[in-house]
């Protein structure tokens, strides 16, 4: 490790974009142990850069002649602390609308010390409001994932640094799950990505409409259409479940309607069946039956946005357009 003393050199990269109070805590968040902090803006409207500044955190404000997204902001935050010349062993990565939990970063940098084949570990993020609407529990159940030896995790991580340097850091034209893909890379490169049985963030979704979820649900797609196009054996699952029940099923309806209604009710009738299977499903990763029902429909509808965000990206490839974000709040 190039830091030679006991105690771990660690930096912070945050992102953000038009946060406000988000933000805020965020930044008052921040533990001690991290000795030193960059704050990387893509172009908010806010105060956003003068509440970083206001807590001293080294500012970087992107370009605007290229595209946003969540990579290119985290390579750009971790470019800074090395050009700060600060001794670094871990980074710490946190979105701007997350709170980071007490004692999250001294136990991730202690996981990290005590195994050096550690490129990653990860804690348990949770909904600040996960009661204030359908949508924001979804969420709240999403990020709860076992903890132990994981494949990849979310944007909030702390990273190894010769992990990060030997894989080149994020891909900056990835604009939806950009950190499956970096964590795909960081595991080819004989790195171990751990999530420890911990709480680390605290997520404010803030998502309070059916729009809001739609896009979140496009995003989602487009991130497996890219992803799955980078490395052909990820999301290989999720991308076959899109197409059958987002595309194929609905086509074979819209055929029924002129051909037997017989075929129509057929579909219906897989459709009902799926819905049933997450429902029982959810319940059995401890969701009561009224919250599994109400999620299992969300769950259950995800797969046409998701084709939407597919077709997107294939779109966009096609034409060699720019892979601009999809922003849902």
């Amino acid at each position: 490790m190039p830091n030679d003393t006991l105690i771990p050199a660690i930096g912070l990269v945050l992102i953000g974009r038009n946060e406000g109070e988000r933000l805020v805590r965020c930044l008052a968040s921040v533990p001690d142990e991290v000795s030193a902090v960059v704050y990387v803006d893509s172009n908010s409207s806010d105060d956003s850069v003068q509440q970083a500044r206001n807590v001293g955190a080294h500012v970087v404000e992107l370009d605007l002649s290229r595209p946003f997204t969540a990579a290119r902001a985290r390579n750009a935050g971790y470019a800074a602390l090395k050009a700060m010349g600060v001794p670094l062993d871990f980074v710490q990565f946190v979105d701007g609308d997350c709170a980071i939990v007490d004692g999250w970063v001294a136990a991730a940098s202690e996981a990290l010390v005590a195994d050096p084949g550690l490129g990653i570990v990860t804690g348990w993020r949770a909904e600040i409001h996960p009661d204030t609407s359908v949508y924001n529990a979804l969420c709240d159940f999403e990020w709860h994932r076992p903890a132990g030896s994981i494949l990849t995790c979310g944007g909030d991580m702390m990273v190894r640094v010769p992990a990060f340097d030997g894989v080149g850091g994020f891909d900056d034209t990835v604009i939806a799950a950009e950190d499956d893909e970096f964590c795909v890379r960081i595991r080819k490169a004989g790195w171990k990505i751990e999530r420890l049985p911990l709480d680390m963030t605290r997520h404010d979704a803030a998502m309070m409409r059916f729009s809001q979820w739609w896009k979140r649900a496009v995003r989602t797609g487009h991130g497996f259409a890219q992803v799955g196009d980078l490395h052909a054996d990820y999301f290989t699952r999720e991308r076959k479940r899109a197409w059958f029940y987002g595309a194929v099923l609905p086509a074979v309806a819209a055929i029924g309607l002129f051909v037997s209604v017989w075929i129509v009710l057929a579909v219906l009738g897989i459709y009902v069946l799926s819905y049933l299977r997450t429902t029982q499903g959810l319940m059995q990763e401890g969701l009561p039956r009224p919250s599994a029902m109400r999620q299992a429909v969300l769950l259950s509808l995800s797969k046409l946005p998701n084709v939407v965000g597919m077709l997107t990206y294939l779109w966009r490839r096609k034409r060699a357009a720019p892979m601009k974000i999809i922003e849902y709040k």
